[in-house]
């Protein structure tokens, strides 16, 4: 796969101020409020920075959270996990591993098979129906 490497006046220009908020300067949106929570449709979630596919409808499920969970992403290699120690917690970060923008957390307390909960902003993600 080949990376994505833009300067941040490039990302500014390609992000809305929010997107560059949550995928470029690892914010996090309010619980509940993404547009993708509570989507059911059959397709693909790609980063919404670069295009890359990142998970798939089949492996998504409610967590409870108010944010779009997934057990695994759509191919191992799609995603980057980094540990994160910010806000006072020990947690893995999970980035898009084309353009390293942050997409969210993964917790091990997911369901089979996996048990994974990678729990993303619905904001880095962009919904592709097939």
């Amino acid at each position: 796969m080949e990376t994505l490497n833009l300067s941040e006046a490039e990302w500014r220009k390609r992000l809305t101020p929010e997107q560059y908020h949550v995928l470029r300067e690892a914010g996090t949106e309010r619980a509940f409020a993404g547009r993708l929570n509570d989507n059911k449709a059959d397709g693909t979630y790609a980063c919404a920075a670069c295009g890359q596919p990142l998970f798939d409808s089949a492996d998504k499920y409610d967590s409870g959270s108010g944010w779009p969970s997934f057990t695994q992403p759509i191919e191992p290699d799609a995603v980057t996990d980094h540990s994160d120690t910010s806000h006072g917690m020990t947690r893995v970060e999970t980035r898009c591993a084309r353009c390293d923008s942050h997409l969210g957390h993964v917790f091990p307390d997911g369901p089979p098979p996996t048990g994974q909960r990678y729990c993303m902003n619905s904001i880095s993600l962009d919904f592709h129906g097939r």
